[in-house]
């Protein structure tokens, strides 16, 4: 694979506790090519989420290295890595995470806004237009349902038009109808954009849509499945 987006080579997460030092993931090895959509998969507690925070730069690896676009995200310091994910990625999570006092609109445009986009209120109209909220744009978080709350969250993912797209259990907190409709909309807006999505899901049929699916296990890549990627 030439120039993937995201390499790992035998990144690993520990993390220090009241019990002692737990292992989250162990040396994990992997490359994603740019445009493609991977499935994370596995039982719960198999350090799904955490590998997703590793791509992301929400979490430092305690051993390995984690590489974006070319770039070591261990040797950035706090500011850079958020720099680099305001300009690069958008994330979304299972819980919204919408500022309640802001409108739609604004939730999706201020973050563009501060980003210095000369067209942050434009965008952010078009994207929520995109996920078909374009009607609901001046409502706040609580005058919205909890699928249309999460097509807020799509739209501010994916206003900055990153290249990598990065959704855990997107579709964790919605009943099986808004789920699918969520899923439809990442995976349209990942085809408007070009962005290498990738996906943490428990639901097979969603693991199925996505070029490829990895299986992790107590910490490491399935066998089967990781030798088939390679």
């Amino acid at each position: 694979m030439t120039d993937p987006v995201l390499s790992l080579r035998d990144a690993a997460l520990s993390l220090g506790g009241n019990a002692g030092r737990v292992d989250i993931l162990k040396g994990v090895t992997l490359d994603v090519a740019r445009g493609e959509t991977l499935g994370l998969t596995g039982p719960s507690g198999s350090g799904k989420s955490s590998l997703l925070m590793l791509m992301g730069g929400l979490e430092r690896p305690t051993g390995g290295t984690v590489r974006a676009l070319g770039r070591d995200l261990h040797a950035m310091d706090e500011d850079a890595l958020a720099r680099f994910r305001r300009d690069h990625m958008g994330v979304v999570f299972q819980s919204f995470h919408l500022i309640p006092t802001m409108t739609a609109l604004e939730n999706v445009a201020t973050p563009l806004e501060l980003a210095g986009a000369p067209d942050a209120w434009d965008r952010a109209e078009a994207e929520l237009g995109a996920v078909g909220l374009g009607a609901r744009a001046a409502h706040y978080p609580a005058q919205l349902s909890g699928g249309e709350q999460q097509r807020v969250a799509l739209a501010r993912a994916s206003a900055p038009r990153p290249e990598i797209l990065l959704a855990d259990e997107p579709t964790g907190n919605l009943d099986a109808a808004n789920g699918a409709a969520i899923m439809d909309l990442l995976f349209g807006l990942r085809d408007r954009h070009g962005a290498t999505l990738i996906l943490v899901t428990h639901a097979p049929d969603l693991a199925a849509r996505c070029d490829r699916e990895l299986r992790l296990v107590d910490g490491a890549l399935d066998a089967p499945l990781a030798e088939a990627a390679e």
